[in-house]
């Protein structure tokens, strides 16, 4: 039977975007319950950033080499591991009676969840059609969105009614049992509908070459324009929300945990009106650097309002804000749209992979440098208004950073209408 003919390639598809949307979730989760974190194991504000930050370094570290090994052994395998791995780190987190197992559960979901995306695309490539894949690359993408959107008040709720050990425990459950519903779905119940046709294919594609794609591509002014790009728009926003945008609507506009947790919810929403619409905008205009530009500038000028607002705007240009910053994110598939354009088809992946740490990357520094700033105006001041105020210079020079970048990209224009946009978690 052929794989891409078949309709359990259906059931493929949900079963891998079901545990992406768990996954995609714990990525941000823990961000609710920062304060309480900070009461329980009585640790610091910057210990608390270091704690977000780990999982997003190594998340960020192992997405080259992720893409290096799916390719040379194939995706199922590492997708089962990663969720199983990203259950049981969620598991020891509820867990938890000292810091330093937090942060050894964090590093294990991390590295669960670097095996998402470069993994799940290669499935979706050998069980769907190119037209459908295309289509349904874009749903994986969004689903992604929806993991944080999850992560907002269905979490707070939860956590409100259950505790967040009882919460966190049971989604790790959860994700335990993903692993093994992968294992029938991608290995044993494939084996049996494809009879003796190889379940796994690997692309061997110039694999002893990768050293020297490498080379090229790290001398290569293009990517590292891309590496910025993706830096300025990603990071900034992921970072804060998975770490400080609950504490600071519950610090700075005296909201439950519920409320402030609404506040990552309307981000998300513009981030999941952002991807498709930059996406067609880029297309009816046949560019994808004029509309990034505007994407990056709006972006900064978000971060800026909290600067000329003290911190602490108007609840209703907070709202704008956050829908303004969420939006940027979304748009942020731009930059893999730019990846294909600009480059072979043997080297997007590597490409992809050095623009997404860009985006991740700042992902990691942002909570460290916001918590350190937090506890410097704790310990001298006290005044948590200052720590947020000059917490979020660091945002603004990020997302410079990022419309630096999107302005050194050379665009080659005859082709920019007709690249399909792949989107990198």
């Amino acid at each position: 039977m052929d794989k891409q003919n078949s309709r359990y390639r259906w059931v493929v598809f949900v079963s891998v975007l079901f545990t992406y949307l768990l996954m995609a979730s714990q990525r941000t989760a823990p961000g609710l319950i920062t304060d309480q974190l900070m009461r329980d194991f009585n640790v610091t504000a910057s210990t608390i950033g270091l704690l977000t930050s780990i999982q997003f370094f190594v998340y960020t570290s192992l997405q080259i080499p992720m893409g290096i090994l799916a390719d040379r052994f194939g995706p199922n395998f590492f997708l089962i591991i990663g969720a199983t791995l990203t259950g049981l780190g969620t598991i020891i987190y509820s867990l938890s009676t000292h810091e330093f197992v937090l942060f050894f559960a964090r590093i294990l979901t991390g590295v669960g969840d670097a095996t998402i995306w470069v993994n799940m695309v290669l499935i979706l490539a050998q069980w769907f059609q190119p037209k459908e894949f295309v289509r349904l690359i874009g749903m994986a993408g969004m689903t992604g969105s929806l993991g944080f959107l999850l992560a907002t008040v269905p979490y707070s709720t939860w956590i409100l009614l259950f505790g967040w050990r009882v919460t966190f425990f049971s989604v790790g459950l959860l994700l335990c049992f993903c692993g093994i519903l992968l294992y029938f779905v991608l290995v044993k119940k494939t084996k049996q509908i494809l009879g003796d046709e190889q379940v796994i294919d690997t692309a061997e594609v110039q694999r002893e070459k990768t050293s020297v794609l490498l080379r090229r591509i790290f001398s290569n002014p293009q990517a590292w324009a891309l590496f910025f790009c993706h830096f300025g728009v990603v990071g900034g926003y992921v970072g804060f929300i998975s770490s400080w945008a609950v504490p600071y609507g519950m610090n700075m506009y005296e909201m439950t945990r519920s409320d402030a947790s609404q506040l990552i919810m309307i981000g998300l929403i513009g981030a999941l009106i952002g991807a498709p619409l930059a996406s067609w905008i880029s297309s009816r205009l046949e560019t994808i650097k004029k509309p990034y530009i505007v994407v990056h500038i709006i972006v900064l000028l978000g971060w800026f309002s909290f600067l000329l607002c003290n911190g602490h705007p108007s609840f209703f240009f907070l709202i704008i804000i956050f829908f303004i910053i969420g939006f940027g994110y979304g748009a942020s598939a731009l930059t893999f749209a730019a990846v294909r354009q600009s480059f072979k088809l043997e080297e997007s992946g590597i490409v992809s992979g050095i623009a997404n740490t860009g985006g991740f990357l700042s992902a990691v520094l942002l909570p460290i440098i916001f918590g350190y700033i937090l506890d410097h105006f704790q310990s001298t001041s006290g005044n948590l208004f200052d720590g947020y105020y000059y917490g979020f210079i660091t945002p603004v020079i990020f997302s410079i950073v990022g419309l630096i970048g999107v302005i050194l990209f050379k665009e080659k224009r005859q082709s920019v209408g007709q690249k399909k946009k792949i989107r990198i978690f």
